[in-house]
């Protein structure tokens, strides 16, 4: 029975037998579930039928589905303003992004084309503007500027033969992109959208900053004006930066002063902007202004030829033959294209999740990592490079209007304006100021920074990760450094398992619940019994742990004591001890022996006054509780580990009580045989209050049948 009382005072009152969970199991019977063996999932996945086949249509196609409910008069408005504004912002963000790839700049502008194109279709964000992301432009340049250096003679590879160092670098680019694509379709495919979960907040945030400051170095050399050798690898950014040192005297101050004020104007306009951007109708492009401008000036004051600037150059006009990647190249880059291919579908998921969530709709991982592969595969076979999204232009296309990704395919039509008519108009465009534009919009990945001091104030654990993944990706590199982050994430999380914070309970004064006994002041706690609770899972790692923590919980090594019982039971049996009293006190009796009987134990009150020359440490528990309400697995070992513990407090008179045990580890238990005569089905109980009373009941003389003790608590409704 379950009775509620109302205000002013909310209080329940439940009255109900004592259980355990064979009781339980009586009185309440279980549904019998036919559980799936393997080969019939096999089956059911392979099975086909029309629903399916709709459904995996629609899947594969998310453009059916949102444009079934396309409004064309409220969205179409929206989306075509927001697909200018955005493209903007995309062909000057592609042309920066493209030099920081170590590559011609108007294959950035291929990138801000075709992989749109195909994500139009197979992509289920509505809002991410899919192009040029300067992380994957950085790993990208590593192997670019490692297959095809600045200075000396590139690899060797046949599919270079007859080639320029440009062609070089454009086909290592686009074979390795055509490469992470491959593996972004393959784990699609494969249903493993999941590993992007392996990648924390933390982990991912010190990555990019890692990454940011490697950009911010990279770009140097263009905003000093300074010619300085491409490295890669461990210490590659010292390297970089000594060298920059060593040649500062030989500073272009025209490309110094330039990017000086684009990234002063363009910093200033973006704080204004955050402001002031609920007032403004559109986001106003001013990456683009600050472009149009510098190209004024510099056509008008002829900077190249007066102050020995370098400029953007002509750019090839339209597009060029589709070409097959280079198999050598990918066999060379195989290692450096996975980590591309996890960071940029993870950004992408992460962005994609955070507008998702806001507009109400949701996103398919797995579909992603397949929009992402085929996009990023059907674009290197143009020639560009690795695609993901970047968060300015994903901002700029959700808040200037966009609702689908109709805006993402203006934004490309306007990259597709530039290389076809009017690329030829960034010509004087001063390299300098793509730097800029490049290092002012690092700045949301460098403010990261700030949260620094959050992390050590919420979770230590995840502040080594973070340091130690920015750290390392910075002296180590990007592709190693995010592996030493991912090695040293999954460390704090056996950390936290392998040392869970173990406790002992004691129940609150008054009511059912129990809580760490440390915590609170008004708690009883009954003499002799021990509650104890490990929040985690036992298995092979930390099965040790528990029993450590569990005999300094209850005070004692239950070996140690059973090996010094014994002990002292061989002495007072070779001492002839057998019914000696002490004080009217029977220690040890020795039952009657015949010939013909076999051998009896010894019954000794190890609680009473013992011989003299008997020394064994006095045990005052008889209940021991174990709270599994939190341990979601056990494996082998840790079955075994725990039969250990129970059978050892049960030699030693010790009644062992597990509470609140999940069902799937008692079916375990079951197969693993851990019940056996002395370790039976009788000590599970299906809650810690109900294990608590039965400790009592047993300890006023007799155990009561079950069934007839009566679990009665008034209690107030409470919340942590």
């Amino acid at each position: 029975q379950v009775v509620w009382m109302a205000s002013p005072r909310s209080l329940y009152l439940v009255s109900r037998p004592l259980y355990t969970e064979d009781s339980l199991a009586e009185k309440h019977e279980k549904v019998c579930r036919d559980r799936k063996t393997l080969s019939q999932h096999v089956l059911q996945y392979f099975k086909w039928d029309t629903k399916r086949a709709k459904k995996a249509g629609l899947s594969l196609l998310p453009i059916i589905g949102w444009m079934r409910i396309y409004q064309i008069k409220s969205w179409l408005l929206g989306d075509i303003v927001s697909g200018v504004s955005t493209g903007l912002v995309a062909v000057m963000q592609g042309l920066a992004f493209a030099m920081l790839a170590s590559l011609p700049p108007e294959y950035g502008l291929y990138t801000a084309f075709f992989p749109m194109i195909t994500y139009f279709f197979l992509g289920t964000s509505r809002h991410i503007s899919v192009g040029a992301f300067p992380v994957l432009s950085l790993m990208v340049s590593a192997v670019v500027t490692t297959m095809v250096p600045e200075k000396g003679d590139a690899v060797d590879i046949p599919g270079f033969d007859g080639k320029d160092k440009e062609q070089k670098r454009v086909l290592v680019a686009s074979s390795m992109t055509f490469l992470v694509g491959m593996y972004q379709l393959g784990m699609g495919l494969l249903q493993v959208g999941f590993v992007v979960r392996y990648l924390s907040d933390t982990l991912v945030s010190g990555f990019t900053t890692a990454a940011a400051v490697h950009i911010l170095v990279s770009q140097l050399k263009f905003i000093l004006g300074l010619e300085v050798t491409s490295f890669n690898g461990v210490l590659a950014i010292i390297y970089t930066l000594e060298e920059i040192f060593v040649k500062i005297g030989d500073t272009n101050l025209c490309d110094l002063v330039t990017s000086l004020l684009i990234i002063g104007m363009v910093f200033v306009y973006k704080e204004v902007n955050d402001t002031y951007k609920d007032k403004l109708p559109v986001p106003i492009p001013i990456e683009v202004i600050m472009t149009v401008i510098a190209c004024g000036v510099s056509y008008g004051l002829d900077f190249e030829k007066r102050y020995q600037i370098t400029v953007v150059g002509e750019m090839k006009r339209g597009y060029e033959a589709p070409i097959a990647p280079d198999i050598d190249v990918m066999k060379a880059s195989a290692m450096e294209a996975f980590p591309v291919a996890i960071v940029g579908f993870a950004v992408a998921y992460s962005v994609a999740k955070v507008y998702s969530v806001k507009h109400d709709y949701t996103i398919d991982g797995n579909q992603e990592l397949i929009a992402f592969g085929v996009s990023n595969m059907f674009g290197a076979s143009f020639k560009s490079f690795a695609a993901s999204t970047a968060l300015s232009r994903t901002a700029i296309q959700e808040s200037s209007g966009g609702k689908t990704q109709v805006a993402g395919l203006v934004a490309a039509m306007m990259a597709m304006l530039v290389t076809l008519a009017l690329g030829f108009l960034l010509a004087p465009l001063p390299k300098s100021v793509l730097g800029a534009l490049v290092v002012v919009n690092l700045k949301g990945m460098l403010m990261q920074f700030s949260i620094l001091p959050s992390l050590w104030r919420k979770d230590k654990l995840d502040l080594v990760v973070w340091v130690v993944t920015c750290l390392a990706s910075i002296l180590l590199g990007l592709d190693l450094g995010l592996g030493v982050g991912l090695g040293v994430e999954l460390l704090t999380v056996v950390f936290r398992t392998q040392f869970p914070r173990c406790s002992v309970l004691a129940n609150l004064t008054g009511t059912d619940l129990y809580r760490d006994r440390k915590d609170y002041m008004c708690i009883t706690a009954q003499k002799g019994v021990v509650i104890f609770k490990i929040p985690s899972p036992i298995f092979f790692a930390n099965v040790d742990f528990f029993r450590e923590k569990l005999n300094d919980a209850v005070g004692f090594n239950p070996l140690k004591v059973l090996r010094k019982r014994n002990k002292a039971e061989r002495k007072m049996k070779d001492a002839s001890i057998w019914a000696s009293r002490h004080e009217g006190d029977v220690v040890a009796t020795w039952p009657d022996m015949h010939a013909d009987e076999p051998e009896q134990p010894m019954q000794i009150d190890w609680k009473g006054n013992l011989p003299s020359n008997v020394s064994v440490p006095r045990v005052d528990l008889h209940s021991l509780i174990l709270d599994f309400s939190a341990v979601t697995f056990l494996d082998i070992a840790g079955i075994t580990g725990l039969k250990m513990v129970v059978k050892e407090f049960i030699r030693l008179r010790v009644d062992v009580y597990i509470v609140s045990c999940d069902e799937c580890i008692l079916e375990k238990l079951h197969r693993c045989a851990f019940f056996d005569d002395d370790v039976s089905r009788s000590i599970f109980y299906p809650s810690l209050h109900d294990a608590t009373l039965s400790v009592l009941e047993s300890q006023k003389g007799a155990h009561p049948p079950e069934h007839k003790v009566i679990y009665k608590r008034t209690n107030r409704l409470y919340t942590s």
